[in-house]
């Protein structure tokens, strides 16, 4: 798979800041019921602002409701900012045309939190990896897709046997794989899995965890990963960042805040999980050789 492997990054790249979010704010319109006019809004993000370096993980944390798939939408552009700011390397998409969207995915993919809905039913796993290069034909040369798709089911943990078998012929965790090949497809330089690992059953969610991590050491990728699970937000992140009613109340480290949160709503939310890790509960430390590979 060469194409993808041209494009490794330098691991030692992690300070270049690759997207940068500010003030953003996004709302949805209440309409009432008989004239359907617009009476008021309901403010889903209110000024989030936060950074993500190349090969960097930043968790979103937070209740359902709590704007966390709001703030992913609205980067990748299916939803609209209603202000604020929305920069990837340097350049405000917050205003961009579809013209310059269609380009910018090239270098931000989304891994959806339903493999079986994200999935076309009506293709099959060749034909789903090789469609972003019909919307994008200088990635991949047309005489070369076929086994470029294959290479990218290899390298996902996927059998290339089973190019052509359709989405309903896997499993939970192997429709997953299969989305995260489709997001690598186009070689990006960010990717957004919104409760990519939620759906899937704990040992599957452990192999799916250990590709993405995979993946980001080898091709430097950084993921905006949103969970409602704090140990995979725990194994997985270098930042995380609590939602609550759309306002980030708290951010640090993993251990920043599974140690000492300050936040109240970050306590409650901590307080709520049930405790199968005791030296979380006031310990300065975890045993050594406690917690193997996720």
């Amino acid at each position: 798979m060469l194409r993808v492997s041209a494009r490794k990054r330098c691991v030692h790249m992690t300070e270049v800041s690759l997207l940068k979010v500010q003030n953003l704010r996004v709302s949805y319109p209440i309409h009432s019921s008989i004239l359907q006019r617009r009476i008021g809004e309901n403010m889903a993000v209110k000024d989030v602002n936060f950074t993500i370096s190349a090969g960097q993980t930043v968790g979103l944390v937070g209740e359902s409701g709590s704007g966390k798939s709001t703030v992913a939408r609205t980067i990748i552009g299916l939803e609209k900012a209603d202000g604020g700011r929305i920069e990837f390397e340097g350049r405000d998409i917050t205003q961009s045309t579809r013209t310059e969207l269609k380009a910018l995915r090239r270098d931000m993919q989304m891994v959806f939190q339903d493999p079986f809905a994200s999935l076309n039913p009506r293709l099959s796993v060749q034909e789903i990896i090789v469609e972003p290069w019909l919307a994008h034909p200088d990635v991949v040369p047309k005489n070369r897709r076929a086994s470029e798709a294959k290479a990218l089911m290899d390298r996902v943990g996927l059998n290339p046997d089973y190019a052509s078998r359709f989405p309903h012929q896997f499993s939970g965790g192997q429709r997953q794989r299969i989305g995260i090949a489709r997001a690598l497809a186009l070689q990006p330089k960010l990717i957004i899995c919104d409760e990519a690992v939620s759906a899937l059953d704990v040992s599957v969610q452990a192999q799916v965890l250990n590709l993405l991590d995979d993946l980001k050491q080898e091709f430097n990728l950084a993921y905006l990963f949103i969970s409602h699970d704090l140990s995979v937000i725990e194994h997985i992140c270098d930042r995380v960042l609590v939602l609550n009613g759309g306002v980030v109340v708290e951010e640090g480290t993993p251990r920043e805040l599974f140690e000492n949160p300050q936040d109240d709503y970050t306590k409650r939310l901590f307080a709520a999980v049930p405790v199968i890790r005791p030296w979380l509960n006031g310990a300065s430390s975890k045993p050594a050789g406690t917690i193997p590979r996720y």
